[in-house]
């Protein structure tokens, strides 16, 4: 019984001294794009579990934060932020105010920050790793990826906790940054929802989007979102237009695809006086969620970029079908995902538009409980909590 008592007030003691500071270098509210909702929703449910502080850029709104979180405005919008050492001596002091235990960078961009302030403070440092940069850029066709691969590689090696968005990520950088296995864990993006939105909750969605664009309502919707000033997304767009759209067409089948999004080049002026058969582009929409739960399967062409693609879990916590690249698929594991996710080869057209008319085929189902149990956001966090609270006992 002493035992237990024991290791019971250990315990205690411990979550007592974790106060945790995040380092956000950009501006993450209000929370638009899969990256942003990643940090915002991160912070809103972990810090129900610990004593949160997250810095951030002096110009953020704070009005849009939820949770229990304090948001620190500290750092410019100037490029040059990131090599500015004035940051030091501003971190040092909240951290010796805070009594900050971690301090978690929000990728690894101010790793020589970081490493100062574990080295002057005695901080344990976290690396909340959203993609592998280095590989990411080199997808991206950037000549300098090596220099920020390798810089990459030393932030991890210098961290005590390294947190991967993947479990495929996670391994890599296991094997390439040659690090602990025991110190690296998955926390993924994730979902508010506990369970998949209902069919009748769906017909109700379905029936105003349809009545918004002038469609029947038994037409199979097809859907696709995304923030078109991002290389990979734009390229996924083109997937669409020049090779999926046409193989669907020679089917015969009927159905639509809505595409959402911001930042759409002016190139794109066919899409956007809707010359397309079948497609219907929607642009920027306040009520983005309605479109997910309106749609029956979720197009996700993408092949390129690192990371876990956000809409994918977005569509599936909203009962969403999806037809992914195995490169867009990255993170989800099958077992999670179940039935509602048919996975193509990259770039195998055909494979891809079978997917699409399969399941449009196929009875409906719900996404199974098995997703939610590993992206609901409460169990994500408190994953993330349990390695720290390991951590302290190193």
């Amino acid at each position: 019984m002493e035992t237990k008592k024991e290791t019971h007030r250990v315990m205690n003691k411990m979550k007592e001294k974790i106060r945790v500071l995040g380092i956000t270098s950009y501006r993450f509210l209000p929370a638009i794009t899969g990256g942003q909702k990643g940090i915002a929703l991160f912070y809103k449910y972990f810090s129900r579990l610990v004593e949160c502080y997250c810095a951030s850029v002096k110009d953020i709104p704070v009005e849009a934060k939820e949770g229990g979180y304090t948001l620190l405005p500290i750092f410019s919008n100037s490029k040059f932020r990131y090599i500015n050492p004035i940051y030091f001596f501003s971190l040092r002091k909240i951290i010796r105010e805070k009594g900050i235990s971690h301090v978690i960078l929000e990728h690894p961009y101010y790793g020589w920050l970081g490493l100062l302030l574990k080295k002057f403070t005695g901080i344990k440092l976290i690396v909340h790793s959203h993609n592998i940069e280095g590989l990411r850029f080199r997808s991206l066709g950037k000549w300098w990826w090596k220099i920020m691969f390798f810089y990459e590689k030393k932030t991890h090696q210098a961290s005590d906790i390294s947190f991967f968005i993947t479990e495929e990520e996670k391994q890599f950088a296991i094997r390439h940054f040659q690090l602990e296995e025991r110190k690296c864990t998955t926390i993924t993006f994730g979902t508010e929802a506990e369970k998949p939105v209902s069919r009748e909750n769906k017909i109700i969605a379905k029936k105003t989007v349809c009545s918004r664009y002038g469609m029947p309502e038994s037409t199979p919707l097809l859907f696709f979102n995304a923030a078109f000033n991002y290389a990979p997304n734009l390229k996924a767009l083109d997937n669409i237009l020049s090779n999926v759209n046409p193989l669907l067409l020679e089917s015969g089948q009927p159905y639509q695809i809505i595409i959402c999004g911001i930042n759409l080049p002016n190139r794109y002026e066919r899409l956007i006086q809707n010359k397309y058969t079948n497609i219907t582009y929607a642009g920027f929409v306040p009520d983005i969620r309605l479109y997910f739960n309106a749609a029956d399967i979720f197009l996700n062409p993408i092949t390129e970029g690192g990371g876990i693609k956000t809409k994918v879990v977005e569509a599936l916590a909203a009962n969403c079908s999806v037809v992914s690249f195995r490169q867009g698929a990255y993170g989800i594991p099958a077992e999670a995902a179940d039935h509602k996710l048919f996975v193509a080869e990259d770039n195998n057209y055909s494979q891809f538009s079978t997917g699409i008319l399969k399941l449009m085929r196929e009875k409906e189902t719900d996404t199974p409980d098995s997703f939610f149990s590993y992206f609901n956001w409460e169990k994500i966090t408190e994953k993330a909590k349990n390695m720290i609270e390991t951590s302290l006992s190193d």
